[in-house]
């Protein structure tokens, strides 16, 4: 079960200072989930998703980065998409979609709300892999 906490649990990697993640949005407080209920929280996100999209995801790895990640980001895609993959996609690294906990814990209150912005997250990075960018996702609504 998450714990609540002071939103100061992230920290400035330049200063070593403490920091609220997302002063716009800060809610006053935020959840701490443990680490192992996030990871489990972003497997079952991966496991929603439709089965066509799984059997189509190829060559990306999803982790989950315990530190606060860079300022205003819960998830990052860094790989090639999809849609920009060529005859000439070898040999390279996996693609990967990184999810990071204390910027989600950072803007919610409840672990109900963590469980929902992992999902909304982890939905809204798979996207980037199939090649739909920010645009899009946010004339979409995601």
């Amino acid at each position: 079960m998450g714990r609540l906490r002071e939103p100061c649990d992230s920290y400035d990697a330049a200063t070593g200072s403490a920091v609220a993640p997302f002063p716009a949005r800060d809610n006053g407080c935020m959840i701490l989930v443990e680490p192992e209920r996030f990871e489990e929280m972003v497997v079952a996100a991966i496991d929603g998703l439709p089965e066509q999209l799984g059997e189509m995801m190829r060559n990306v790895a999803v982790t989950v980065e315990h530190g606060p990640g860079p300022r205003g980001l819960l998830g990052l895609y860094q790989g090639v998409p999809l849609t920009s993959r060529t005859t000439q996609y070898a040999g390279v690294l996996p693609d990967r979609i990184i999810i990071y906990r204390l910027a989600i814990c950072a803007i919610c209150r409840t672990e109900e709300e963590v469980a929902e912005q992992v999902r909304r997250t982890v939905i809204h990075e798979v996207a980037h892999h199939f090649g739909i960018g920010d645009e899009r996702l946010r004339e979409l609504g995601w």
